[in-house]
């Protein structure tokens, strides 16, 4: 029988052991969260160079930041720039029958991926190969090659609905446009169009490395997938195309010019808002910020874009740096607070931070890419890793990247690899 007297003794007995299972509760380990898939990887190298075949994969933990040791994909002429498609093909038609069968499912399309490589060659090597890609294997497997409609391709676009794509062709002054087949693979091209022509392109800007033409280094998709962005680097200009994606047809182009003579806007990037771009001069090493505005077409008009500079461009580089400097790649991060460019010269990484009421840029970071000549960084699927590849020291660095702040620590690994000219998750 529970007296009064023996239930207040048993009080402070009962409170112990409740605050000792608080305790174990507070102490207890959590269980561990399932650790990330490990994506394949594809790298494109400089074949000119001895010991670069062509395409590499391996397969990148996102748990610790580390490569596994790049094996040869296949092997073809310098596959400077690479693109992933995604796409269904239909199952094959049956013949039909006489004899009513019972009824079944209907056959499921299947989805491939392909992917689309630029091979930056001479008059005779330049084109874009297409392959069949096995994910889980990672086998390559040449579905067809096509001309790139230019000397030289660099760049390669995809439309979002993955029926037409878009090459710049830097040495042979052009962009051309292609179908994407019912197999995956690329059309001969569909549009050409030559940037030499001064009446329509302009003359060439004010730097040695214009002289010898228009260079056409990007064939950017608008956000709303309606045109794509063409940043020429010898003529200081940016083209937009309207495009009719299902035939792969080109449009009337507006041109802009941008900040400064000699500027050589290399590539472009949009904000997440998808009015907000940021556009990278390779020559003058500098970022410009644009507004992006797009407008459906009325009766007797074609379809037009504007890109209005707000005239607050940022430099890349040190202010005390010395040297000659070629600005190569710009990312904005998904979340669109940060954004990062690469220098080649004084082989750097930048982070810069992104005002969320007007998009203007504070730098944030400087840190050394850990090699030589960053022509091409990405980031993995997770956005905790930057990826960079140092075409000149024959190194791929891995970099800690900290979401909160945008800054970058490392490198963490330093992955040996001839010539990486550009890397691609999967």
């Amino acid at each position: 029988m529970m007296t009064r007297r023996r239930l207040l003794a048993l009080l402070p007995a009962v409170a112990l052991q409740q605050r000792i299972a608080v305790g174990a509760q507070i102490f207890a380990r959590k269980p561990k969260a399932a650790p990330l898939p490990q994506p394949l990887v594809f790298f494109g190298t400089d074949t000119s160079r001895p010991g670069a075949k062509g395409i590499y994969s391996a397969r990148f933990d996102p748990n610790l930041g580390r490569f596994s040791m790049p094996m040869l994909a296949a092997e073809c002429v310098r596959p400077e720039f690479l693109a992933l498609n995604q796409i269904f093909i239909a199952p094959p038609a049956t013949a039909k029958k006489q004899i009513p069968l019972p009824k079944r499912a209907a056959p499921q399309p299947q989805m491939r991926s392909i992917l689309y490589v630029v091979n930056e060659g001479d008059a005779t090597t330049s084109g874009i190969s297409s392959y069949l890609l096995d994910r889980t294997t990672g086998k390559l497997t040449l579905l067809g090659q096509v001309s790139a409609g230019g000397v030289g391709p660099c760049y390669l676009s995809v439309d979002s609905s993955g029926r037409s794509a878009y090459v710049a062709n830097y040495a042979g002054g052009s962009i051309a446009s292609f179908k994407v087949m019912p197999d995956g693979s690329l059309s001969q091209p569909v549009d050409r169009v030559d940037f030499r022509d001064r009446a329509v392109f302009g003359r060439p800007g004010t730097r040695k490395e214009q002289a010898d033409g228009p260079h056409p280094h990007s064939t950017t998709l608008s956000p709303d997938n309606r045109f794509i962005v063409v940043n020429d680097l010898a003529n200081d200009r940016i083209a937009i195309f309207p495009i009719d994606t299902a035939t792969a047809h080109l449009g009337k182009p507006h041109l802009f010019q941008t900040m400064a003579p000699g500027s050589g806007p290399r590539h472009i990037a949009f904000h997440p808002n998808q009015r907000w771009a940021y556009g990278l001069d390779e020559l003058a090493s500098r970022i410009d910020q644009y507004l992006y505005t797009d407008m459906h077409a009325l009766a007797g008009m074609d379809e037009q874009a504007i890109l209005a500079n707000v005239g607050q461009p940022v430099s890349t580089i040190d202010a005390k740096f010395r040297g000659e400097n070629f600005a190569a790649e710009i990312y904005v991060v998904p979340t669109g607070d940060f954004v990062y460019v690469s220098n080649r010269g004084e082989d750097s990484l930048v982070v810069f931070a992104i005002n969320e009421k007007n998009g203007t840029l504070t730098f944030r970071q400087r840190i050394p890419c850990g090699g030589k000549t960053p022509r091409h960084f990405t980031m993995d699927h997770s956005g905790n890793w930057l990826i960079c590849g140092n075409q000149d020291s024959a190194t791929v660095t891995v970099f800690v990247r900290h979401p909160g702040s945008g800054v970058l620590s490392g490198p963490v690994q330093t992955l040996d690899l001839e010539s990486p000219m550009f890397t691609l998750f999967v």
